[in-house]
């Protein structure tokens, strides 16, 4: 009996890796799902010591890419999608992911919208978002691969005032720096 099972599961894994033109990936989550739901997850949301990371996707290259987590955990998973279990608010989500990052990081000219801030907005279908299959790209230098994760339903970034991705395309405009350290608040006059 336990051979004739591995091989029905061996034979499955076969037919999803080689869907989607040998493509196919086989999401197996690692962590925080041994109960078969997330509760602990939220939990963890919820703790009022919980700060959110800043994505990094490309960081681990080929082995992961985490660059979903901010769509996925606060957007579709946790407020629009889930089923079983209580949800996070759309305003609990956005200030997580707005001020409480901002705050933490020191990067204190941003995170609100008010006048004399940084206003990075994202305009987004909040119907129609969503994550797309993970895939490789051979794009970094030696052609060294890169596993992405690409979102849809972000219908426009404005950064600094100038619309920098409409429809998920990059506009040309780059109106960013790079920040070194924290960020003092504007000052109120």
């Amino acid at each position: 009996m336990r051979r004739c099972t591995r091989s029905i599961v061996e034979s499955l894994a076969y037919d999803i890796m080689l869907s989607r033109g040998g493509n196919g990936t086989i999401y197996y989550p690692l962590f925080y799902y041994s109960y078969g739901n997330m509760d602990p997850v939220l939990e963890m949301l919820e703790h009022p010591r919980t700060v959110l990371g800043l994505s990094d996707d490309g960081a681990h290259c080929g082995v992961i890419s985490d660059v979903s987590m901010p769509t996925y955990m606060f957007i579709t998973h946790w407020i629009r999608d889930r089923r079983r279990g209580r949800r996070i608010s759309l305003e609990q989500a956005v200030k997580c992911q707005t001020s409480e990052t901002a705050q933490t990081y020191g990067l204190l000219d941003r995170g609100i919208l008010k006048p004399g801030y940084k206003a990075d907005v994202n305009v987004i279908d909040f119907d129609n978002l969503k994550i797309h299959a993970p895939r490789i790209v051979y794009d970094l230098p030696a052609n060294g691969r890169r596993l992405v994760q690409n979102a849809s339903g972000y219908s426009a970034t404005i950064c600094n005032g100038e619309v920098i991705f409409e429809d998920g395309e990059a506009t040309g405009a780059m109106p960013g720096r790079v920040l070194r350290g924290t960020q003092a608040a504007p000052s109120q006059s």
